[in-house]
């Protein structure tokens, strides 16, 4: 039997493009005997997402990797090494033969342990510059086997020189449920008139403080012209009770694509998520993670995508200060105003997105799986 390990997670960035990776297999591998497994955190929201899409899910000790000096490190240490013990064992047990990585601080050790048995890595980066969990992973792509898979061109000039040549530009992958994606479904699911406009604001699972202040800021005047959908995030509230004109939710599940199709417009961070809407052909205005509690990678993304003419990007990049209100309601009246720039901003959206990146990852995996058979006769 096949047998092929995905690992990663901590956010659902690192989690949701690896299932778009996994639906894609499945089709592949029709009619063939194999199985796929998921290793991730034995903590946090990795289990039971994997686990929700039908993939048996392993636990293993996972640390964080700081930049920044904390007496956490030297804990974090023995989790790391721990983590590298049970995914080694993990992966003899199963007897896997390709180990695919979507990154975060737990994919570390996995990756570490595949090629201490000499299994083939494959990797993929979501952000214009990898992290550093990307940087690692890398080191342990063989340059006869494995691939490191980015969503952006630039992508190569920041990852070790020796590498380089296993570099393949695939995109982001897309969940197999945005392909499906139905207006009418989604302002079905919120109640709204045929005629309405509709924004859609997001914060990501956890929702964003910033973004949930500068709604109920700017929220007066934005229903003037918008219905404004919410997403708060998990346990937020903005203060702002819901109306036919405001909709608040903590968080959109499997009528995300949906809520999202019916959306005139979209607004929040910039990070992988972003090639979602980019997929559905939105234009975006984009308020990106930034300051000193984060390595840049919100703002990259969102340049990437301003350049490109897809998104509009709201505050200057290397800014810790608060938005003014009034930069975003001029920027969402200006969009809202003009049909001819959301048309081409639609456009730019859609060429960003003009490739299947879930299906190229998933043929070049089952190549090598085909070289690794070979091999083992």
């Amino acid at each position: 039997m096949l047998s092929i390990a995905f690992t990663g997670g901590g956010t659902g960035g690192h989690i949701y493009p690896g299932l778009a990776v996994y639906d894609e297999l499945k089709k592949i591998l029709s009619g063939r005997e194999y199985k796929i497994i998921w290793i991730g955190s034995s903590s946090g929201m990795d289990r039971e997402i994997v686990t929700g899409a039908g993939i048996e899910f392993f636990g293993i000790p996972s640390g964080k990797l700081r930049r920044y000096f904390s007496f956490r490190n030297i804990s974090d240490l023995f989790r790391i090494a721990g983590g590298f013990f049970a995914a080694r064992k993990i992966l003899k047990k199963q007897k896997v033969k390709i180990l695919f990585s979507k990154g975060g601080f737990v994919s570390v050790p996995p990756c570490a342990a595949a090629a201490s048995l000499g299994i083939p890595v494959f990797t993929h980066e979501s952000d214009f510059s990898p992290g550093l969990a990307t940087k690692i992973n890398a080191r342990f792509i063989s340059s006869s086997k494995g691939k490191i898979f980015t969503a952006y061109e630039e992508t190569a000039k920041f990852l070790p020189a020796k590498t380089r040549d296993r570099v393949m530009r695939t995109g982001n992958p897309i969940r197999g449920i945005f392909h499906d994606a139905d207006p009418a479904k989604g302002r079905d699911f919120l109640g709204l008139n045929g005629d309405a406009r509709m924004l859609l604001v997001l914060g990501g699972s956890q929702g964003a403080k910033e973004i949930n202040d500068l709604i109920s800021a700017a929220l007066d005047e934005l229903t003037k012209i918008y219905t404004v959908v919410h997403q708060t995030g998990s346990g937020n509230d903005t203060n702002v009770p819901a109306s036919d004109k405001y909709k608040p939710y903590p968080y959109f599940k499997e009528e995300m694509p949906h809520v999202m199709a019916a959306a005139e417009i979209v607004m929040g961070r910039s990070g992988a998520g972003i090639w979602e809407w980019a997929f559905l052909k939105k234009p975006m205005l984009l308020l990106p993670l930034r300051g000193s509690g984060t390595r840049g990678d919100q703002v990259e993304n969102a340049g990437f995508f301003q350049r490109a003419g897809a998104a509009q990007v709201l505050a200057s990049p290397y800014v810790d200060g608060k938005i003014d209100p009034r930069e975003f309601l001029n920027a969402a009246r200006s969009l809202a105003d003009d049909t001819q720039k959301r048309m081409m901003m639609s456009q730019a959206s859609a060429k960003i997105c003009g490739i299947n990146s879930a299906q190229i990852i998933a043929r070049e995996i089952v190549q090598q799986c085909a070289l690794a058979d070979n091999a083992d006769k």
